[in-house]
């Protein structure tokens, strides 16, 4: 069916029924009478092939019709391969879900969001749990803040029914944006580890100059010496 859609999609030869046409090719273009067009595309053994309706004058190509839909359909085919494709995943929590079982989802969406998808959050109140709605709001907001780095909130935590959703999408090219708290952690770790390293360079250099230091020494004595024995 999609193949047919291509197909149907241009006119070609006598389909084509203006009075001029603009040529275009790799020496570039020129309008003639669309007669003159057809006669063209005859001598070179191609069809006249209207991409571009309309123009005006519409815009044709002098090319073998059937490797113009293979080109089309092949280029079709590479756009749809470089679109990417976002899918949704739920992660569905209780209204008293405990820690262990909350960071294993958490972990979770830090993956999904890493992947590029969205994540659709929700607390599932059964019967009286209902009471906890307010309980199962603070859960989706901790989830979202714990999940800053990696997705923005697009849309609020909110009721329906019995289910309390919240959603998230994936910062830019699926890289999580550090925040103020983890760039700070990552400096001071980065300060700390450079002033370490001054201290052992420090080290190292004391035993290098002690050790010039007793050379000295024993180069001045061996030379009193000699004068002695000189004497």
């Amino acid at each position: 069916m999609k193949n047919d859609n291509i197909k149907n999609q241009y006119r070609i030869n006598e389909q084509i029924r203006v009075r001029e046409v603009r040529i275009v090719g790799d020496g570039g273009s020129t309008v003639v009478p669309t007669r003159q067009a057809l006669d063209m595309a005859r001598e070179q053994g191609v069809d006249l092939v209207e991409i571009s309706p309309n123009a005006n004058p519409p815009v044709c190509r002098l090319i073998d019709y059937s490797k113009f839909l293979y080109q089309q359909k092949k280029r079709a085919k590479e756009m749809k391969a470089k679109q990417v494709k976002v899918e949704v995943k739920e992660i569905r929590f209780g209204p008293q879900t405990d820690e262990h079982d909350y960071q294993f989802k958490l972990k979770h969406a830090k993956e999904f969001l890493t992947d590029g998808n969205k994540v659709r959050a929700y607390v599932f109140f059964r019967g009286r749990s209902i009471l906890f709605k307010e309980q199962g709001e603070v859960l989706l907001l901790r989830f979202a803040n714990d999940l800053e780095e990696y997705g923005k909130v697009e849309h609020m935590p909110s009721l329906e029914g019995k289910k309390m959703f919240i959603y998230l999408a994936p910062k830019k090219a699926g890289v999580a944006k550090k925040s103020q708290q983890a760039m700070d952690r990552e400096r001071k770790a980065a300060e700390g580890k450079e002033a370490k390293e001054q201290e052992t360079q420090i080290d190292a250099e004391i035993p290098a100059n002690g050790g010039l230091l007793a050379n000295a020494k024993i180069s001045a004595d061996a030379l009193k010496k000699l004068h002695s024995s000189e004497d």
